[in-house]
Order: structure tokens, then sequence, then C-alpha cells
């Protein structure tokens, strides 16, 4: 189905047809999703990276798990592919796409592995023209052949959502020596063409495709400032800077990946983790919070000064994490129950008992920002795009009064555990001898994977406000290993877990996958509550083709509505700084990122 793609590369690269006219649409050195990009066009940096940064020296990031794979574009061992190879904290040490993201904007891409992109107003298409001097490591030049390769293998033996971007490509054609052209069908929306420039780019001579879905720890050849040095599976992973990078003066390269080596070391657990940062085996330590800080961070090399504990505020919506209902179990497949149990998360205490009183409640998917339905009533737009789906939004949520009895932190009382129990019973719940029963008169219970003691301590919150009402509700912990068997295969009543990597001011494609009916579908998507709603899709589908801010802004508020309507998680808490332990021998740019701090833009003082 596939091979017309490359027959079309061949015969477009022919000098017969590349004397057709050429297009009136102007190369763009950077392309926003909304709006233009803020950057000119040769501008220095990006504005949080230091392009004076001195490179050399080495670093030492630690994660708990283990890894057995260096491929990260096949679904077997997706989970457990090894850290860094791309990466979204790290960095992309390996592989590198046609254009990098700044993460000073909401959503704006810059030329990378491309110099320039060219599109038509309606984005029905996307010509890019790579850099001349895009080189693989191993010194071949980046070819549009690649590009046209990638997409053909990602389509074939790929996983998601790399998988799935060929149904909105009508056809990939090689239309001069660097440059390759990307037509979209129906399918496609507006930021798509985005999404096609943010996608790694592989190389042809060095994968094979009929090999490529199986797992190997054989280094990968990529055009990224790194190779892949040493492996030692399930522990160790060295990254090499190649002295020969052909992208360092990239500008949106410039004062990123400033050391020599990267080291990432894995460990079995936390607290092992954990003691190897004091050990001074990990350079820094990101799983830091104000409690966490207070509580054991009272060792010699923090009183020394040795150790630098920093916090960054954050401009971009936390991320929300608590606990997921797998809806494709029938005990949470109705909504109204779903909103009973999420009514019984006791923040205030935990706030008060565990936090110190340092956090805020999560009740919105993009809280803080104009995204968030939170406090806000619906507007005629955002009236419009729900008419289609009469009561997929509750009263409280649709006139933005939700909430306000939960957001100020006061511990559960007798008024809402009787609201729950309310709900319960009119979705057909009874409790029955101090025991909750569902409409067939079968107890209910459920289990709740976890990870980690803090997950722990946040499930045991749950379950003894649960018990209150008659629930039954066991605590499994699982390792890091089992825990992605598990999500993969969505094995699982409840679990705790987050719905992204990090907050977005500009949410796109990536809600298909974690919010999408296809997704629900997919083994291996991050859609783990399992949301199959026609509402949530046409949201989806209105937001990634919203022609201007306010159509836009309306899209995602609606989403909104309907994700805190359904009650397809219990969101728990957030803090709107990110804090960070590191060694005093690293030193990073002044300027933060929306995200708070990139760590490829640190590096090493000068000893």
């Amino acid at each position: 189905m596939l091979r017309p793609l490359l027959l079309s590369a061949v015969l477009l690269a022919s000098p017969l047809l590349a004397a057709s006219p050429a297009s009136a649409q102007t190369p763009m050195h950077g392309v926003a999703m909304n709006g233009e990009p803020e950057l000119p066009a040769g501008f220095a940096s990006f504005p949080y990276a230091n392009p004076d940064a001195p490179k050399g020296g080495d670093i030492t990031y630690c994660v708990v798990g283990t890894f057995d794979n260096l491929n990260p574009f096949i679904l077997k061992s997706m989970r457990t592919t090894a850290r860094g190879v791309i990466d979204t904290i790290f960095g992309n040490l390996v592989f590198e796409p046609l254009m990098r993201r700044n993460a000073a904007e909401p959503f704006s891409l810059y030329g990378l592995l491309a110099e320039n992109i060219e599109m038509d107003e309606d984005r029905t298409y996307a010509e890019f023209t790579l850099d001349a001097d895009a080189r693989w490591s191993d010194g071949k030049p980046v070819t549009p052949e690649d590009v046209i390769f990638t997409y053909e293998t990602f389509a074939e033996k790929g996983r998601p959502p790399y998988s799935g971007r060929m149904a909105k490509i009508e056809s990939i054609e090689k239309t001069g020596d660097r440059k390759v052209k990307f037509t979209f069908n129906e399918n496609a929306d507006r930021e798509f063409p985005l999404i096609v420039a943010l996608t790694p780019i592989i190389p042809a001579h060095a994968f094979d495709r009929e090999t490529f879905d199986r797992t190997t720890l054989d280094p990968v050849t990529g055009s990224g400032a790194y190779t892949i040095d040493k492996v030692e599976p399930g522990q160790r992973i060295v990254f090499k800077r190649n002295p020969d990078y052909w992208g360092a003066d990239v500008p949106s390269m410039r004062g990123f990946h400033n050391y020599d080596s990267i080291t990432i070391e894995y460990f079995l657990n936390a607290n092992a983790q954990f003691e190897a940062f004091k050990k001074g085996i990990c350079s820094v330590y990101t799983d830091l919070d104000p409690v966490k800080l207070e509580r054991d961070f009272d060792f010699p090399a923090v009183k020394s000064g040795d150790i630098v504990a920093e916090s960054f505020e954050m401009s971009i919506p936390p991320v929300v994490s608590g606990f997921v209902f797998n809806t494709r179990r029938e005990k949470f497949a109705d909504p109204r129950v779903r909103r009973a149990l999420s009514m019984l998360y006791d923040f205030g205490w935990v706030n008060a008992n565990v936090y110190n009183g340092e956090y805020q409640r999560t009740l919105s998917y993009w809280q803080g920002s104009e995204l968030s339905a939170l406090g806000t009533p619906a507007n005629e737009m955002e009236k419009e795009l729900l008419a289609p789906y009469p009561d997929k939004v509750t009263a409280d949520v649709m006139d933005g009064t939700y909430g306000k009895d939960l957001i100020d932190g006061r511990e559960i009382g007798r008024d809402q555990l009787r609201e729950a129990v309310g709900m319960l019973r009119e979705a057909g719940y009874e409790i029955d001898a101090g025991v909750l029963k569902d409409p067939d008169g079968n107890p209910v219970s459920f289990e709740i994977l976890i990870a980690s003691p803090e997950q722990e301590r946040q499930a045991a919150v749950f379950q003894r406000t649960l018990k209150r009402i008659g629930i039954d509700v066991s605590l499994r912990l699982l390792d890091d290993s089992q825990i992605q068997t598990r999500k993969q295969t969505y094995d699982f009543d409840v679990m705790i877990g987050a719905v992204g990597f990090s907050g977005s001011l500009s949410p796109g494609i990536e809600q298909l996958g974690r919010w999408g009916s296809e997704a629900a579908k997919a083994e291996g998507s991050f859609n783990l509550a399992g949301v199959a709603d026609p509402a949530v899709d046409a949201m989806i589908d209105a937001m990634l083709n919203a022609r201007d801010k306010e159509t836009y802004v309306a899209a995602v508020r609606a989403l909104d509505r309907l994700l805190i309507s359904g009650a397809y998680m219990v969101p728990m808490q957030h803090n709107t700084k990110k804090w960070i332990a590191y060694w005093n021998y690293l030193d990073h740019p002044e300027q933060p990122s929306l995200n708070g701090y990139e760590l490829d833009t640190w590096w090493r003082k000068a000893e």
C-alpha cells in the first residue's frame, strides 16, 4: 500500500518534473499553531538557552526502572526503552525532528533538520527544505528519502502515535534534492503539519524495515548531538557527544547539549535513587517537592552547600495526576458512579497532613490558564459546540460553579459523604449492613495499583474514605516493569497516573491519544481511562481545526467541561513551582522556560 510513495519520490526527482512552476507561498523559518512565531528569522538562540554556555564535562541522570531496548519507535518494550534516545526531560540525544519546539512560546516551531517550511493558508500541504549541512552521526547526509522511509516504516512497524500518522497523509513526495512535500487528506487538521514537523526522522541506510519492530540493544544511528557509547542492559546507558555534530550552530540548538558525556543510571526503586543522589552518583534529583525538601534534605552535602535546591515558577497548566478509572470495566462505566467516588478524595486532609498546606487542589485539565473552564460560565461559542451533546456536561460545570466547595481545602465531612451516597443511590446502589452494593446486589470493591510509597500514602487516604461508605478497596504495590505492562494492556481497575508528561498552553493532537475513542482501543496508548465519547472526539476536532484564538479557547474549554463532568479520573493536587536539587558543579541559564527549567540547557562549571 505504501510503495507508491517511493515511486512518486523517484519520479518527482526527475529533471522533467523539477521544472514545474514554483509555489507562490514563501518558505518560513518558523511556524506557530495560532498566529505568528515570536522569534524573527536569524534569531540567535531560544531565550531560555545560553548560547555562550561552556561545553565539556559529564553529567549523570538517575531514573527508576529498567530498559531492554534502544529503539523508541516500536510497540514492543515501548515503556522500557532506554531513556535519552528521545526524551522529554533529558532531551532528544540521538534522534531529531524536522523542526524544534520553542519552550518559551505556547506552540511555535523553528528549523532543525529542515531549514524552512512552506504551507498554504489552509495547511493542505507542507513542504520542507532540509538543511544542507544535516548529517547522520556516521557522516551521511539527511535526505528526502530518509523522511519518506521514516513515515513508511512507522506506518508498517511503528508504535502509536507514529504508526497512525499516514492516515492523514495523501502523499509524500521528493520535490528537490533537499525538498520533501507532504500533501494532507481530509482527515488532517490545522495542527497536523506541526506534528509532521516534530516527528523524529530515522536513517534509511541504518534500519532494516523487516526487523524494525524487534527490540535491539545495538546502538542506533541518529542525527542528534550524541551517539550511544556504552550499554549495560537494564542498568546504565552512556551517551557521548559527537564532535562532528552537524547542528551545533543551528539557532534552535545553540546553548543546548553542553556535556561531553551523559550517563543515565537505573535503580530498582525511588529510595535507592535518592541514596545515590546523596552520595554524588546522580547529578540532579527531580522528584522534589517542598515536603521532601523539609523532611529529607538535612544531610551533609546540603549543609555544606555542595547540593543546591531550587524552585522555578511554571507558566503552564500543571500536570494532572490522580486516580484513573478504567471505564472499560463495567463497575466504572456509569459517570454518576465516577462522579460520586471523585467527591471522596480527601484533599484537605492530604494537604494538611502530607504536604504541609503547600499544594492546591487540581480540578481542571488546564487549571490556572484561560483554557480552563473552572470558575468560568460557558460562553455562547462553547454552548454551540456542546449543543449536539445535551446532558454530557453537568449544570455546575456549565455555569462555572463546580469546585467552589472542593478547592478551599476543607477535609471531607458528613455532608460530602451523604451527597456521594445520594448520587450512588440515584445510580441504583444501596448500602446494606454497611456494605455498598451495586444494582445487581453485588458488593462494590476494586483494586488501586500503586508504584511508590508516596502513591501508597495517597491511595490509603482514598481507601479510608471509601471504606466509610462501604466500599472495599485493596492496594497493590507493583514494580515499574509490572506497572508498565498493566498500563499497556489496560489490566487494572484504578491506578495512579498522569494524563501527560507536562501541561500545555497549546493542547493539540496529543489529546487524541489521551482521550480519543480510537486510542481507547489501541494497545499501548495513553488513554488509560478508556474514554470513548463522540462529544470528546468532536471537541478535540474543533480544537485542532480552529482558525482563530477565540474558537480555539472555546473548544478547549468545552473539552475541559466534558472531561470534568465525565469524572474519568480523580485529580489530586499540584504545586505551581517546579523543584529540583543538584550538585553545585552544575549551572543553568537565568531565564526560565514556560516549563520552569530545561535540563538540556544546563552545563558543568569549569573546574
